[in-house]
């Protein structure tokens, strides 16, 4: 079920900020200009070699039409920020970072989490993508990453990026069957035993809304 399109990441990007309401006052953001910084972000990427993933909800788009996002979510290494001076960052803590490129937000999963570093190196593959080859995460290394954000963010109360995750897990899960036993097993050596287990019941809830799913669509 992958989306085969012409369209550019930029439009995706630039759709979604626009119908976003709090982004309209003022006027905010120049469209063209916003489209223009992640065609020129890409083009740095690829001309600087750096050994980026490209994961999140433009990630997701690639097996999941429909998938709305308004910036972009890279894995890659602490190092690799050297050699992107361009980079405004905004905000970094030991696993992640925010960044501007110009118009564009920009979220980096640090592969120094070994998480991310397993994700980076073993559930990633270079697809042609919208309008360009992207190195980009396995419907597996996704549901990894959004898996293990889960209780994070249930400690957080952060219940509209609770139900994007959860929306993405399930629908990744619906169209694609993998081994949730594996997936399990891989997340069960990345996280705490009391995480672990919270992650168990959340999965296996995600399971039961499938199948009822599945039953009322027969």
């Amino acid at each position: 079920m992958t989306i085969q399109s012409s369209v550019q990441i930029g439009d995706v990007i630039r759709h979604a900020v626009a119908f976003n309401v709090k982004n309209w006052p003022g006027g905010a953001m120049n469209s063209d200009s916003l489209i223009q910084s992640v065609q020129d972000f890409f083009a740095i990427l690829e001309e600087r070699k750096i050994d980026y993933v490209l994961v999140g909800g433009i990630a997701i788009l690639y097996y999941i039409e429909g998938r709305n996002t308004q910036d972009l979510d890279l894995l890659v290494a602490v190092s690799s920020l050297k050699k992107l001076p361009e980079l405004k960052i905004t905000s970094q803590d030991i696993y992640f970072a925010r960044a501007n490129y110009g118009e564009l937000q920009i979220d980096l999963l640090l592969t120094r989490n070994p998480l991310f570093k397993k994700v980076h190196k073993e559930y990633s593959k270079v697809q042609k993508f919208l309008d360009r080859n992207i190195p980009l995460a396995t419907v597996e290394g996704l549901l990894l990453l959004k898996i293990y954000a889960l209780p994070s963010l249930y400690r957080q109360g952060n219940f509209a990026r609770v139900g994007i995750f959860e929306n993405d897990i399930v629908t990744l899960l619906h169209y694609y069957q993998p081994d949730t036993n594996a997936l399990l097993a891989e997340i069960s050596k990345y996280v705490s035993e009391t995480d672990f287990e919270e992650i168990k019941i959340i999965v296996s809830d995600i399971q039961k809304r499938i199948e009822r799913f599945k039953n009322k669509s027969r």
